[in-house]
């Protein structure tokens, strides 16, 4: 185990990369740290993800001018996780859409999340004191809504729970490109703690059903290809599946969240061990793996107390 708590001793500024994933189309990654997308419109741009402070937000902003002079419009939230909101008054976008789920889940625990994730990622708030407080949507939607920028149509909608109750995606259907979050990562871990593991292999079906000839994940390199997002897409599947199956076993006899945490490291220690903030996510997986198998559908609020608790748990 890790001595540092989750990604406190991660201290290295991280390069960046704004790739073009389609035309008018960029994702902007940064070594596992969060991403953001850009969508180029004829008249406007589209955010996809905030960051987590507005001096990170400045930085993406940064990469946009590069490419283009146009208005900033839309920013898409895709859920309501403090490293992927808390850095939108940067943008100075008249319209933050969120789904109507992730709005009220920031109503119910955005201030505990906020709390939470600052005690996790002291890098990536650095210059915290810029940020207004909890962002809030100007719009929300319940399955799908369209946006267009110009004449360049955007979908967002809702393909089923994952990483959260209220996980959106952004489909631009001119180029076959998908913004999907973090229901997809590559070659970094998936952050579990809010998840549903049941539902998840469901949700990737449904992005897979579109096609996405490229698609801007959460963390890692852009997927640019068929080739890579079917990669992807099976490499963020196996690493649920291998999360979830060992806990609902040791769940089923009775055993203890200890033994949950043993019997993952098992199975994902050989093939995951090198991803980004693999250490990272491991307990907050662990323990809401560990709930759901025993039939705790809604995940249960993370503060930095039960963090910390947690923590010690696992280290005895």
């Amino acid at each position: 185990m890790s001595k540092a708590f989750a990604s406190a001793g991660d201290m290295a500024e991280k390069a960046i990369s704004f790739t073009q994933v389609g035309e008018g189309l960029y994702a902007f990654t940064a070594e596992g740290d969060p991403n953001s997308g850009v969508i180029i419109g004829d008249e406007s741009v589209m955010v996809i993800e905030a960051q987590a402070t507005p001096r990170l937000a400045r930085k993406v902003v940064e990469c946009i001018r590069s490419v283009t002079d146009k208005p900033i419009s839309h920013l898409v939230l895709t859920h309501y996780h403090a490293v992927r909101v808390l850095g939108a008054s940067a943008y100075g976008a008249p319209e933050i859409i969120m789904s109507d789920t992730a709005r009220a889940m920031v109503v119910e625990r955005g201030q505990e999340d906020w709390d939470s994730e600052f005690g996790r990622f002291p890098r990536l708030f650095q210059g915290h004191e810029e940020i207004p407080g909890l962002t809030w949507p100007t719009t929300t939607f319940s399955d799908s809504m369209t946006v267009y920028l110009g004449n360049r149509k955007v979908e967002i909608l809702t393909p089923g729970r994952a990483h959260t109750a209220g996980d959106a995606v952004v489909w631009v259907p001119d180029a076959g490109v998908m913004f999907t979050g973090d229901i997809v990562e590559y070659h970094s871990a998936c952050y579990c703690g809010d998840g549903h593991f049941a539902d998840w292999g469901n949700t990737l079906d449904a992005i897979a059903a579109y096609d996405p000839i490229a698609i801007a994940p959460g963390r890692g390199d852009a997927l640019v290809g068929r080739e890579m997002v079917a990669s992807a897409l099976a490499n963020t599947r196996d690493f649920v599946e291998s999360t979830y199956r060992p806990v609902q076993r040791v769940a089923a006899r009775g055993g203890s969240l200890k033994e949950a945490w043993d019997a993952v490291r098992a199975e994902c220690d050989p093939k995951f061990k090198d991803y980004a903030i693999y250490e990272h996510c491991l307990p907050f997986n662990v323990g809401r793996a560990y709930d759901e198998a025993r039939g705790i559908d809604t995940p249960r609020i993370w503060t930095a107390e039960r963090d910390q608790q947690m923590w010690k748990d696992l280290q005895g």
